[in-house]
């Protein structure tokens, strides 16, 4: 192993890859550098729960650290990272001052998991019964937080195309501190073994209770959607999957409509692969929907709306719907369910997907890559930076006196 290669991750929350995306998008990262011969760190000010992963089965150390408390200048003065990957914009936040001071030849790294900012501009508007704008995006506070953040970092990798072109064409922020990386799975070839149509049955529909669009989804099929599903078809079932169902989502489990909510999956792709349709009609939210890639994963065609399918498909064809309005959205999860042709076609699509525009092997090789260019004209690339060096000389200060602050309040 190169002892030169470092890598921290600072994390908001320790990853939970069975429960969540944002688990499984950071393993996938973390794969990505073990296999570049990185000696890996995650450190977390979280409290671990029931579902975080066990990384004591792996060769990562692992550091409890804490926020606004010099201990974590010694800690990463100590590690000497050459990477430090923050796994959302509030990490950096908290930590990336630290980081900047005590370790500035380590490359900075911001995973923005998705933008947080367009996700909680696009819930407000939703909650107010107004139109998404990027007016309104540009407006919110939490938007200017995110794209400081950006900008402080020598590197962000951005999930969903939709994204990369909110902030190079609506920001102006410079391509070379961006870096489009959707999930990294591995390509469906011709030995990927999938259950047979007639081996399948109902619908499905998974996602965490922590994260409102997946809360409004269920509400919304429950409402609106099902009762128009099964009308049509008595026989079939919904099933709802997720960690951390509120109850009143779990309150909603009715079999005289079909309608089941189980909780939390043990196996995602279990569940998954054993259904015929996956239903995911999403009214807000942001970034690449681990719920869908799923679905293309285990060959089980979905119908989504617009937001649901956004950044997630270029130019391809959706594998099976795309549908906003609710009648229209029922009507093709029946059509879909029913109509074997068009169901193995939605099913060859998904291939096509994940294949064209989330195979890891070309995408990991992407992300080293561009690490390594940045390491080598790193001093280039910060001066060609100047609005990320002022954000650092001049805003990044509220963060920081604050931060001091309550480290010597704490100490007193």
């Amino acid at each position: 192993m190169n002892t030169s290669k470092r890598l921290l991750v600072i994390a908001l929350v320790w990853p939970e890859p069975a429960s969540t995306a944002a688990g499984v998008r950071m393993m996938q990262l973390l794969e990505v550098f073990e296999q570049e011969g990185y000696s890996i760190t995650i450190a977390s000010a979280a409290s671990r729960s029931e579902y975080s992963f066990d990384f004591s089965t792996t060769k990562y150390a692992t550091a409890d650290i804490k926020m606004n408390d010099a201990s974590f200048n010694d800690f990463v003065k100590q590690l000497d990272p050459s990477v430090v990957l923050f796994d959302r914009f509030l990490s950096e936040e908290q930590f990336g001052w630290r980081v900047a001071e005590n370790c500035p030849n380590a490359l900075r790294i911001l995973d923005t998991e998705d933008l947080h900012s367009l996700r909680h501009v696009r819930e407000l508007c939703f909650k107010k019964e107004i139109p998404f704008t990027t007016d309104a995006w540009l407006a919110d506070d939490k938007t200017k937080r995110e794209i400081a953040s950006i900008y402080r970092c020598d590197l962000s990798l951005i999930i969903s195309s939709y994204e990369l072109e909110l902030l190079t064409d609506v920001i102006i922020i410079d391509k070379s501190l961006l870096l489009l990386l959707p999930f990294m799975v591995d390509e469906i070839t011709n030995d990927t073994k999938w259950n047979p149509l007639d081996e399948r049955k109902d619908f499905i529909f998974i996602g965490g209770g922590k994260h409102a669009p997946n809360i409004d989804a269920v509400k919304y099929l429950k409402t609106t959607i099902w009762s128009q599903i099964h009308t049509q078809l008595p026989e079939a079932k919904l099933h709802i999957y997720g960690a951390y169902l509120p109850q009143q989502i779990l309150e909603m489990n009715n079999p005289s409509t079909g309608f089941l909510v189980h909780g939390r999956a043990v196996d995602v792709n279990e569940v998954m692969s054993s259904a015929k349709v996956c239903l995911a009609p999403l009214r807000f939210g942001a970034g690449i929907k681990g719920k869908l890639l799923s679905a293309m994963q285990n060959g089980t065609p979905s119908i989504t709306t617009t937001i649901g399918a956004e950044g997630m498909h270029g130019i391809l064809e959706w594998n099976g719907y795309i549908e906003d309005d609710p009648s229209k959205f029922a009507n093709a999860a029946v059509r879909l369910y029913t109509t074997q042709p068009e169901w193995q076609n939605a099913q060859k699509q998904g291939k096509t997907l994940i294949n064209t525009l989330y195979a890891k092997s070309s995408l990991e090789s992407i992300l080293i890559e561009k690490i390594y260019q940045l390491q080598k004209g790193m001093k280039t690339h910060r001066t060609q930076n100047f609005t990320g060096a002022l954000l650092q000389h001049q805003t990044m200060t509220a963060t920081k006196f604050m931060s001091k602050w309550i480290e010597e309040k704490n100490r007193g």
